[in-house]
């Protein structure tokens, strides 16, 4: 499977905002147009690359197919160098990208990046999911494509020479951003159906800077609020993704818009500069024997993956190594 550019450009002298499509009805700069018919618009914010990785990484990786209707497919991340104490088989983390559940991709350079570092430093299997995207496919179906995955996973678990290294017992649902709120939504779903995806077991979820909304603001979305030189994520855009994302009148208190309760152990990763961040500690306070929560101090939204400071590097380590400790129980987190 190719890396190729599955988004397309905005012309940059339509300065209407108008097309053959008729007006622009909604739009994040930079990232996103939808016009008054429909049509969508996507730029392409970061270089999409294909699955190679620098062999001193110790990670494999290569695309898969998970379901060829709906065109949803996984990039597999596997190590090929472990600790000789380690067990012979390794947990499986499934990752969903952030982007406001209507941008993001597999693809990504820094994803790809991110997430074969991740499958290095935690000694895991990694699948990220490249899920149907709002608003042509709005929510629920990202967390269909979810459930779906790890259908596939349980259906597939013989068929595969990397699943030979697989503890599929030991399952992790992570993401970051709208991705956090997939892993949380995917959970509270297979919770459910547990029979369904049966001798599978989801072991934890991991939550970074996840997205959940409200229609009353809180005190950190009123004050970071559009300041993108603290946080990547605005909050006129944050409104707009959900616009985009929800169903037809539906409002951010929707039940897509708020955290699912579930009874695995949850570590959630949280930018102290976000204008999520309140949202995020407002979970993390409802059950603080099954929730784990790291506050990064003097970073915002994505910064584990857009962050270009030393601070944000610095940040991103020691993230990676949080991540690790909470998948295998060692050392206590920050």
């Amino acid at each position: 499977m190719e890396a190729t550019t599955l988004i397309t450009h905005v012309t940059t002298n339509n300065t209407n905002n108008t097309s053959i499509h008729g007006p622009v009805v909604e739009e994040v700069e930079g990232l996103i147009r939808v016009y008054k018919d429909g049509h969508v618009e996507r730029s392409q914010f970061v270089p999409c690359v294909d699955p190679s990785l620098p062999l001193e990484l110790g990670v494999a990786c290569s695309d898969v197919h998970i379901d060829k209707l709906t065109n949803v497919w996984g990039r597999l991340y596997v190590p090929t160098v472990t600790n000789s104490t380690s067990v012979s088989k390794l947990p499986l983390i499934v990752y969903f990208h952030g982007g406001g559940f209507c941008a993001g991709s597999a693809y990504w350079s820094c994803y790809h990046q991110f997430l074969g570092r991740l499958s290095a430093k935690s000694r895991c299997l990694v699948m990220h999911v490249n899920y149907r995207l709002a608003p042509e496919n709005p929510l629920p179906a990202a967390y269909e494509d979810g459930v779906n995955a790890i259908l596939w996973l349980k259906k597939t678990r013989n068929d595969n020479l990397w699943s030979k290294q697989c503890d599929f017992g030991s399952i992790f649902l992570a993401g970051d951003s709208a991705g956090g709120n997939i892993a949380n939504h995917v959970a509270g779903r297979l919770a459910a159906a547990d029979a369904l995806i049966k001798p599978l077991k989801i072991e934890g979820t991991i939550l970074i800077q996840p997205f959940f909304g409200g229609e009353a603001r809180t005190e950190t979305e009123r004050r970071v609020e559009n300041n993108t030189e603290s946080s990547v994520l605005t909050l006129a855009s944050s409104d707009t993704w959900w616009r985009l994302t929800l169903p037809r009148e539906a409002n951010r208190e929707h039940p897509y818009c708020k955290p699912v309760k579930i009874t695995t152990r949850t570590l959630v990763c949280v930018a102290e500069m976000d204008v999520l961040m309140d949202r995020a500690m407002e979970m993390c306070d409802s059950d603080k024997k099954m929730i784990r929560c790291v506050v990064y101090k003097g970073v915002g939204h994505a910064f584990q993956v857009l962050g270009e400071s030393q601070l944000a590097n610095t940040l991103t380590l020691q993230m990676l190594c949080d991540i690790d400790a909470f998948i295998h129980h060692s050392e206590p987190l920050n």
